[in-house]
């Protein structure tokens, strides 16, 4: 394909060519997706929503030829932009800076870290996930139950779960309440939960309204901490609020979670389990959950449940749930009351 050459500014007569900064961030998106191919690009779309996927097919089909130049400029903005996202996981909004300054100068790392912030709306209180949770602990422990709340609800679970259970039992369930039952917080209580920290620790603020919290989140959360903290907060919060507690419960052991039970367990829960009940429980799960059932039955009994199910015939899903959730209810009891042992992170695991 032969090639015009044009005359020193010659450009100037036609069509200016865009510089970077005049795409917009869906455009340079598109221009990335295009720029790595079509393969690496489709495994990124798994992860992303329909409506994400929609708006960036629709700016690759109208983008127009982008030139090489145009293309490694975006393909350098998006590895500064990555490079300065790994330095704030590693060290925070400070050491990111830092960092960038020293390779790329001081309004260069300004630029990146304000794009990034405003762009991927750095969690606030995420220079106190980085907080080693025996310090943290004492020093939020005196701090109102709703600010204690707060903060664990933006902690990863493992390390929330290691400050609930070390909290004073009359504060824990008090706290898990608040978890559950959080809804979306204002920017304005970020920021002054943060300013009340600051002294000690560096402070961020969200200028968007961000939603952590809810029973999923003290779910995570209690399943990591010991059984007997567990029990204790479950106990108070069905003192406190019945409705909350059971749902809460209803989610901390999922029937799928069966598999993690060891075989004596499993024969002792099939044991007060209905056949036609366990039929149903089955009918929605992968083959690993029932090949454990299967595993701890007679043959005679399980090639009798195999026909149930076949006969059984199409079963209304919202019965399938409430099967589960009885059998689901029945290993609860039973662990209750000692009779098994149901796992959890960070307990010992030999039973004497």
């Amino acid at each position: 394909m032969s090639k015009t050459a044009l005359a020193p500014g010659a450009a100037a007569s036609g069509s200016k060519k865009k510089g970077v900064k005049e795409f917009t961030g869906r455009q340079k998106a598109a221009i990335f997706l295009v720029t790595i191919g079509s393969e690496i690009s489709a495994e990124i779309f798994k992860y992303l929503r329909e409506d994400e996927i929609e708006t960036l097919t629709f700016e690759i089909a109208r983008l127009e030829t982008i030139d090489a130049e145009q293309k490694d400029a975006i393909l350098q903005e998006f590895q500064e932009l990555m490079q300065a996202s790994q330095f704030i996981s590693t060290g925070g909004i400070d050491y990111a800076r830092e960092l960038l300054e020293k390779s790329l100068g001081s309004q260069k790392a300004i630029d990146i870290i304000n794009r990034l912030t405003s762009s991927l709306q750095v969690r606030p209180f995420d220079f106190i996930r980085r907080t080693d949770p025996a310090h943290l602990l004492n020093f939020i422990q005196q701090e109102h139950p709703q600010t204690i709340a707060l903060i664990l609800a933006y902690l990863e679970p493992n390390k929330a779960s290691i400050i609930l259970q070390n909290l004073p039992h009359e504060v824990q369930s008090d706290v898990a309440r608040r978890i559950a039952t959080m809804d979306r917080t204002s920017p304005e209580v970020l920021r002054e939960v943060e300013r009340v920290l600051e002294k000690k620790l560096s402070s961020l603020s969200s200028e968007d309204y961000t939603a952590a919290g809810g029973v999923e989140s003290i779910v995570e959360i209690l399943n990591l901490v010991d059984r007997a903290s567990e029990k204790q907060i479950i106990e108070a919060l069905e003192d406190e609020d019945p409705e909350l507690a059971e749902e809460i419960k209803k989610r901390m052991f999922v029937f799928e979670d069966i598999v993690m039970l060891d075989d004596r367990a499993i024969q002792k829960v099939m044991r007060e389990v209905d056949s036609q009940e366990l039929a149903k429980a089955l009918k929605s799960v992968d083959s690993e959950v029932q090949d454990k059932i299967f595993k701890n039955m007679s043959k005679r009994a399980a090639s009798m449940l195999k026909e149930d199910m076949e006969y059984m015939g199409p079963v209304r899903l919202k019965d399938v749930e409430e099967a589960q959730q009885k059998i689901v209810s029945i290993i609860r009891h039973l662990e209750d009351t000692g009779e098994i042992v149901v796992a959890r992170a960070g307990e010992d695991e030999l039973v004497v």
